[in-house]
Formats: C-alpha cells, structure tokens, sequence
C-alpha cells in the first residue's frame, strides 16, 4: 500500500515543520500545495520554505512556474498526480502539505467531469465581469443555476464572492448549456494510495498573533520590494493574493504603508478562518494542537499503516 501523508491547516500554523520532519522520518518528498508557491516571482509574500528548509527534504511545486503562465488547480491535479506515481515506485510515502484547499482536494478526491469549455466563452465571460462586476457573475449564475446558486448561499456565501470561481460557473453554463450543478458530485477517480490526514490548529488569539508576526517578518524581509518588483504586472490573477494586492494599493497613493500592513493582516486572518471552515469540513482528518510533539504525530501514522 501507498501513503500520501497530507498536512492541512490555516497560514503559519506550521505545516512547513512538520511536513520536513515527517519527511525526515519516513525518509520520503513533498509535495507542495500551495497555489501561490509554485510562482517563482513570489517569494517573500507566499512564505515560501526556505533555503535551509528547502535542503532538509526534495519539495515538488514550489518556484516551478511564473505568473506569466496560465497554469490552473486542472494543471496541478494532472502534473501532482503524476509526479506522486513516479516517487511512489520507490517509496512507500510521500507528504502533501499546504494550505489551498481546493489544490488538496484535487489530489485526494479528483474533479468532477466537466467538458471542455471554448476559449471565447471564457474570454467573453472575463470581458462582462470586468465591466459588471462580480454582480453580474452572481444574477447570471442565479438565472442559470438557481438550485447551485441558492446552495453557494446556504452553505458557502464567501464563494459567491471569488471571482475565478463564479466566472467558471458561468461559463460552464453557457458552454454546456447545462446547470453547473449537474456536473457536481460525480463518481471521482479512485485514487491508488491511501490518504492520512494530519491538521494542525490552535485557539484564535494564537493563529492570530503568529499571522500577525509573520506579516511584520515578511515586511522586514523585503516583502515591498517584492511587490513593487511585479507591481506593472498587478491585474495578473497570481497576484490577486493577499499581502501584493494590499501594497499595490499604498502604491496607488489610495492608502498608506501602515495601513497597508494592518489590511494584510487582517485579510490574512479573514484567509486563515476560511481555511478551517474548507479543512474541517472533512470528517477524516486527525487535528492536533500546532505545538504537538512530532512523535506523537508519527505515532498516530504508524497506527493508521
């Protein structure tokens, strides 16, 4: 049997730690999930391991693309896959941590099976959303799916508000000329490892402070050069993350430095509670406190093998 020890949790939880000393154990890769690391421009912001940690264990997806490329969660699922069929030849494990979720569901369970959609429809759909606005996306998907709509609104309301993910409804819809929702839940491809799922959180105040901390490091780092340095480049979708998008604002003379900072932290704190709602919504996975002993963690593996 193979194991694809996965680590999820919210920003700065500290999933890199842990995935490199797992790795160390069961002397195995990782897998990186991270859909803002795999953009070599983006350093600093998306706290990306670093040289040191880099070099105590082989990561996978990390640096491996630019924000020039047109590179989707489609892309990550077939070339992740992939990869973890060739390491799986000669181990019997391999790591997948991060913190997107959407990226770790893709590898874990698949995507439904929807068809091609024509380029021009998607290009038509981004042309009437930026001059609409996600309103636009939000009567369209209304009028076109109101059963999805009417469950985005129960069960998910923030997903109504994205963009990306509003804009594929759309064009799924127009394309197919059937509800998005028909698509959903549909058998998914076996996966031929086994998944343990390792999620690490702590209380409010403390996810917090260590969000807090890591955006003042980053800012100490050189995180505005950063983002000045892709700042012509700032309508890419890559850099509609938080911490760039913030400072391309102070950069538009509409805020100040300081506010800026504060704005990256919050949205970064709005970002860590959606990242729990999305991973908590899986029954399977084992959470354990941020400070747990590593042994205790490999423990609790070695009795799932």
């Amino acid at each position: 049997m193979k194991y694809l020890i996965t680590i999820v949790g919210p920003t700065a939880i500290g999933k890199t730690s842990l995935s490199i000393a797992l790795a160390q154990h069961f002397n195995c890769e990782i897998i990186s999930c991270d859909s803002r690391q795999f953009f070599k421009e983006m350093t600093i912001g998306t706290a990306v391991p670093t040289e040191l940690e880099l070099s105590s264990a082989k990561h996978h997806f990390i640096h491996n693309k630019s924000i020039l490329d047109n590179y989707n969660v489609g892309d990550f699922e077939k070339e992740a896959l992939l990869k973890l069929d060739e390491l799986f030849k000669t181990n019997d494990f391999a790591i997948l941590v991060g913190g997107s979720g959407l990226y770790v569901d893709a590898i874990l369970k698949g995507f439904d099976a929807i068809p091609e959609i024509d380029k021009s429809i998607r290009n038509s759909v981004i042309s009437e959303y930026k001059t609409n606005g996600i309103e636009y996306l939000q009567e369209y998907l209304k009028k076109l799916d109101p059963n999805y709509y009417e469950e985005l609104t129960e069960k998910n309301p923030q997903t109504l508000l994205n963009p990306q993910r509003m804009m594929r409804f759309v064009e799924v819809c127009i394309g197919t000329g059937k509800p998005y929702s028909t698509f959903i839940n549909q058998k998914k491809n076996q996966r031929e490892f086994a998944s343990i799922l390792i999620g690490l959180e702590a209380n409010r105040e403390i996810i917090y402070d260590r969000i807090n901390q890591r955006v003042d490091l980053m800012m100490n780092e050189g995180l505005l050069d950063e983002a000045n340095k892709v700042y012509p480049l700032k309508d890419l979708n890559a850099l509609q993350t938080v911490g760039y998008k913030e400072l391309f604002s102070y950069f538009n003379n509409e805020i100040s430095l300081e506010f800026a900072i504060e704005e990256i932290k919050k949205n970064t704190r709005r970002f860590a509670k959606r990242q729990l709602t999305w991973f908590k919504r899986n029954q399977e996975t084992r959470w354990f406190e941020y400070d747990v002993k590593k042994e205790e963690i490999i423990e609790y593996i070695n009795n799932k093998l």
